[in-house]
């Protein structure tokens, strides 16, 4: 198992845990920074590949990397919910569970042409059935506890409890897309909660119900988020933070919007670079694309790319990529996620052609192997 799928299975544990003591989990549980390369099959290395040996990551990983984004995309999907003032019981924790699947599935069987990626795999089966029970038990609590307590509420006024856990949920995600889960602050909602939100005041049961259950939470991931944190010291090296990249021209440097660019020397017409990789490969790649420039191999690959995009219900893929598969987007009516495969020199092209949310299409994702 690679380090970054120890750290997601770490916080599916610490999510079940929290459940089984009885609390209602306000955020979702089961992300961390995005995929690293860990125990993956070596790379065959082709003369005609301009990547550093280093710098190479298996073609087979941009398609594995989906069902740990799918668990940074869940709780994204929940904290907006949330922040909408929506009932935290009518969350489709069920629905999600059945997306995670079918979308492993999905990339098992593209993967299944490349040498069989164990660690991964493992990895992948583990986070799953951890969130299948997180979500599960989540969802039931939700469907009995929760929706009681939601019941006794009344009258315009809101339920603080419930305006900080949305806030927290929020401050959880962004974090995630960028560092591993369990270096968030875990104790300082917690300090919030009980040093400025009012012990009294309407809707007492609903609140005190919020407020139980977000303290089991916090407490909870704190306490193990340490305890995973030591431990994947201990035993791991910390993974590689950039992408090297070769790209079909150099841009033009904008130091203050993307100071992570960095050019390598280069014997040839292409231009050889390194950028951020997890969540900021997509910003980097768009503005990229934005400069006309072509990819002509990411990570030492010129296969297939993993792209998902948001989209209306309606909306159908054409030109060279190709949609693995879709998923409807459930807190949003006439949405729905696609997500696709296309060639890595055909990957800015397609970035290109989406625009600045060009006909209601929202970049999601690339996924950078």
């Amino acid at each position: 198992m690679n380090l970054d799928g120890l750290r997601r299975l770490g916080c599916g544990l610490a999510a079940a845990g929290s459940l089984l003591a009885g609390s209602l989990l306000a955020g979702s549980l089961l992300a961390g920074s995005a995929p690293a390369a860990g125990a993956v099959p070596v790379v065959v290395v082709r003369p005609a590949v301009l990547t550093a040996p280093e710098d190479r990551r298996t073609p087979d990983q941009t398609f594995l990397t989906f069902p740990e984004w799918y668990l940074v995309h869940s709780p994204a999907e929940y904290a907006r919910y949330l922040s909408r003032g929506e009932p935290a019981s009518a969350f489709p924790l069920f629905a999600h569970i059945g997306q995670f699947w079918q979308g492993y599935a999905a990339v098992s069987k593209e993967v299944a042409r490349y040498a069989f990626n164990g660690g991964y795999h493992l990895m992948a089966m583990v986070i799953g059935s951890s969130t299948t029970v997180e979500y599960g038990l989540k969802g039931i609590y939700e469907h009995t506890v929760g929706r009681l307590a939601e019941a006794t509420a009344t009258g315009d006024a809101s339920i603080p409890e419930e305006r900080l856990a949305a806030d927290h949920a929020q401050a959880y995600v962004d974090f995630i897309r960028i560092e591993p889960w369990y270096r968030f602050d875990f104790l300082a909602p917690l300090r919030q909660l009980w040093s400025t939100l009012p012990l009294s005041g309407p809707n007492l049961i609903r609140r005190w119900e919020r407020r139980f259950a977000l303290t089991t939470e916090l407490l909870v991931k704190a306490c193990y988020a340490r305890a995973i944190e030591l431990g994947s010291q201990s035993v791991y090296d910390a993974p590689r933070p950039t992408t090297a990249v070769v790209l079909s021209k150099a841009p033009e440097i904008d130091t203050a919007a993307y100071p992570e660019y960095v050019a390598r020397p280069a014997s040839g017409p292409e231009v050889l670079a390194t950028v951020p990789r997890y969540e900021p490969f997509t910003a980097y790649s768009r503005w990229l694309a934005g400069q006309g420039i072509d990819f002509r191999e990411i990570a030492g690959n010129d296969g297939e790319v993993l792209v998902s995009v948001l989209v209306p219900s309606g909306w159908m893929s054409s030109g060279p990529s190709r949609t693995l598969f879709e998923q409807p987007i459930l807190t949003r009516p006439g949405q729905k996620r696609a997500v696709l495969a296309i060639r890595v020199d055909q990957l800015a092209t397609l970035l290109r052609s989406f625009g600045e949310k060009r006909g209601g299409v929202v970049v999601e994702h690339v996924y950078d192997f």
